[in-house]
This record gives C-alpha cells, structure tokens and sequence, in this order.
C-alpha cells in the first residue's frame, strides 16, 4: 500500500495555480541555483512534454525561473521573476526539447556562471510539487530533495567517502541514504548524501577541506 504524505493530500505552500507546474519547478531551479552557488549570468531552460506545452499559460516559466534566482515555492516574488532577473543581470530563455524517454514534466537548466563555467541539472516535477533529479553535468544519478541533501564533487579515489562520513558522524548527523555516482574508474565523481538532521557551515567547511574534494553542495528546499 503506498504510503502519502500530507503534501500529497493538501499540497505544497506555493505560489501559481499548479503544484506540479509551479511548486515543482521553482524548486527545480532552486536545486540548479544551489549547484551554480553564485554569480549566475544566463540560464537556458530545454522543456519537454507538457512543460514545454504550457508552460507560460501555467506560470512554469516564471517558477523556474524564480528558483534559479533562490527563491522559495512561497515567496510572492515569483511573480516578478522576470523583472528581477534583469535587474540582477540574469538573462534567460526557454526553447521547446525532447529529452528523450522522461517524465512529461521535465526540464534541463543550463546555467553560464560569470566566469563562464556551465552547469546543467536534469530534472522532473512528479506531482504534488515533489521532484526528481536524474542528471547533473551529464551524470546520472537520483534524489529528490525531500530531505537535507549534500552533493560532493569528488575524485574517485579510496578514503574520500569514509572521511565524509566520519565528519558526519563526528557533528551526530544521521544519514538516512547514501548513493556514489562516477563518471568511470578513477574519474570525478558524486557523492548524494541525505540526512535527517541539519547541516552547519561548520560542517560544510570541514567536508570542502577533504583532500580530493572539489566542490560541496547544501540542497535545501
């Protein structure tokens, strides 16, 4: 018997008229925002299936947008997300995908940072403003952000897990799941950690310091 959360019975705290074409992208481009960090100049959003169908008449241009910018499924300013973005500088635009064999609502952020570094996040709203994330800067991997989730660039050598993990244990934070995601043997890879408990800067800066770490994520939505 499948088990409900309330959120599935009342829906999400959001703003626009849909939990799948509002809630859940907002917290899609909230998830890219979170992997870009800082400094985002423009961002490219491919939409496939009913996304890309509706997506003006159902405000999901402006919730994905609004994410990309940090913003939550409730803050009244998603409805200016447009105007926001040019006065932060952020240009952007949405062009019509196939991304293949994917949910119906499903979309690829694709972020230029002012450095000129790219970052691309693949991603669905599943229902009820629920979310999957199948794809990061061409890798496959999967969470949904329903928890507190840690997302570690890494090199794929030994030590580097055990370590994380130790700094976790060290500041009693409890992981609920845990998945290694690679690029191939020996080659950069992702760490998904989700926890039931918070994470503090103080942590964040102890895992940033691992050697063989490159980058480190909080994903909070």
């Amino acid at each position: 018997m499948k088990e409900y959360s309330i959120f599935d019975i009342i829906g999400p705290s959001m703003v626009g008229p849909s939990s799948s074409h509002t809630a859940g992208a907002c917290k899609l481009g909230k998830v890219a925002s979170k992997i870009a960090e800082k400094n985002i100049k423009e961002v490219k959003f491919l939409l496939h299936g009913s996304f890309a169908k509706t997506y003006i008449g159902h405000g999901t241009d402006k919730a994905l947008l609004a994410g990309v910018l940090g913003f939550d499924t409730d803050d009244e300013r998603i409805k200016q997300a447009f105007e926001i973005a040019k006065i932060k500088g952020v240009k952007y635009c949405y062009k019509e995908a196939d991304l293949g064999d994917v949910h119906e609502n499903t979309v690829k952020i694709i972020i230029k940072k002012a450095n000129d570094e790219t970052v691309d996040l693949l991603g669905s709203s599943i229902g009820g403003g629920s979310i999957v994330v199948t794809q990061i800067n061409g890798l496959e991997l999967e969470f949904t952000g329903e928890y507190t989730t840690l997302i570690i660039s890494h090199q794929d050598r030994p030590g580097v897990i055990s370590k994380v993990s130790t700094i976790l244990s060290d500041f009693h934070v409890n992981i609920a799941f845990m998945r290694v995601y690679r690029y191939g043997k020996r080659k950069n890879a992702f760490m998904i950690i989700e926890t039931d408990d918070g994470i503090e800067a103080s942590i964040m800066k102890n895992i940033k310091d691992v050697e063989g770490i490159s980058k480190a994520y909080l994903v909070t939505i």
